[in-house]
């Protein structure tokens, strides 16, 4: 009997704290598409990575240039000479991968330029993050556009356009403009009479 009561007692008192506790969530990739230094760390992201990529590509076409240039000459070559070259394009393919690997690489110069240029953006997204959140007395905030599934949301509990206030970013102009589509694509489904 004493098991029944502990155990009524115990889910009556686990209920009331899950009711007490508030949740929200938020759509960071919208977030972050609204915020013009998000765009702009993109942008210089973008262009060290094709600036190294078009690197790499230039060394693996000098190898490339080096592989034709020796399978060319290869009869003429003396068993020593076509070790030299062998090695000598070895050495360079070891080295442009290496570098590759040194760019794009788990802890490469890309993942650093990129973390570099991100941190501000996402230190002040985490600041307007936490600030709503002890605001809104938020327990909980999620991210819809993460690898976390969200099978349903209601849109009551959806932070995103608060935090979007908090850093000052206006949406009123992207509310105006879908009102105006609408109301285009209504005049164009109309049959002219």
């Amino acid at each position: 009997m004493k098991k029944i009561v502990f155990l009524v007692v115990l889910s009556f008192t686990v209920s009331l704290m899950a009711q007490a506790q508030k949740f929200g969530y938020v759509d960071m990739e919208y977030i972050t598409s609204k915020l013009p230094e998000y765009q702009k760390a993109q942008v210089e992201i973008n262009q060290f990575s094709e600036k190294w990529a078009k690197e790499i590509q230039e060394k693996f076409a000098d190898i490339d240039r080096l592989q034709r240039a020796y399978m060319a000459e290869e009869v003429l070559l003396t068993d020593e000479l076509k070790r030299k070259r062998q090695n000598e394009i070895k050495e360079k393919e070891l080295e442009a991968r290496e570098y590759n690997n040194k760019v794009f690489g788990m802890d490469g110069m890309m993942f650093q330029k990129k973390k570099d240029l991100m941190k501000p953006v996402l230190e002040r997204v985490q600041r307007a993050l936490e600030k709503v959140c002890a605001q809104r007395r938020l327990e909980f905030l999620f991210d819809k556009s993460s690898d976390f599934v969200m099978v349903y949301t209601n849109p009551r509990h959806d932070y995103t356009d608060y935090i979007l206030e908090e850093l000052g970013v206006d949406i009123k102009p992207a509310a105006a403009a879908p009102a105006t589509n609408a109301t285009n694509q209504n005049s164009i489904t109309k049959k002219p009479k």
